[in-house]
């Protein structure tokens, strides 16, 4: 039982830490580009075959 005390606060303190970085990205606007994503996955300009050399 003694573990109990040790993991409910570092488990807490985890889910805090996860809950805070979730409310930086939202504060810092990273998902602010919902359609960017879908137009560029359309686009040609980019080259995913590795060069040969």
């Amino acid at each position: 039982m003694e573990v109990l005390s040790v993991l409910i606060p570092v488990s807490l303190g985890l889910g805090l830490l996860g809950l805070l970085a979730f409310w930086w990205t939202m504060k810092s606007r990273q998902y602010d580009d919902p359609e960017g994503d879908s137009h560029r996955i359309l686009r040609d300009d980019y080259d995913d075959k590795p060069k040969q050399d």
